[in-house]
């Protein structure tokens, strides 16, 4: 299958919602009130879609790849905060619970899409024609 829009991918897809879930529950309670969690929480899940955005544009499935372990890196970084979001009780252990997993969820997708372009990268012939941007 080849995706020509950054906006097929199903680890963009998972991002994007992860960033509509925290960006929800950022909105309300105490945590609206605590801007410097509120604002990093939203940049790091924000991170992760952008750079699946960027690298899918970045013309080679290297730096796509490395695009893709940064958000990778910043779905950890989101991971931590809802840690530190439900020490502070801003968060319910079942609101904790369903980012947890959904970040889960994002990670683990976007490192199936990176063995996926190593394995192209190496010749893979089970691999499918998933290719990063449209330049082919």
């Amino acid at each position: 299958m080849l995706i020509k829009r950054f906006e097929e991918i199903k680890a963009w897809q998972l991002a994007r919602s992860l960033v509509r879930e925290v960006y929800a529950v950022c909105g309300q309670g105490e945590l609206a009130k605590d801007f410097g969690l509120k604002d990093q929480m939203r940049r790091a899940a924000g991170s992760v879609m952008n750079n699946i955005a960027e690298g899918f544009d970045s013309g080679s499935r290297l730096e796509f790849g490395r695009f893709l372990r940064y958000a990778q890196r910043s779905t950890t970084e989101v991971m931590s905060q809802l840690y530190i979001a439900l020490d502070q009780n801003y968060l319910t252990p079942t609101q904790f619970a369903q980012l947890r997993k959904l970040a889960d969820e994002t990670h683990a997708t976007i490192g199936g899409f990176i063995k996926h372009l190593e394995g192209k990268k190496a010749g893979n012939p089970t691999a499918t024609k998933t290719q990063p941007g449209a330049k082919s």
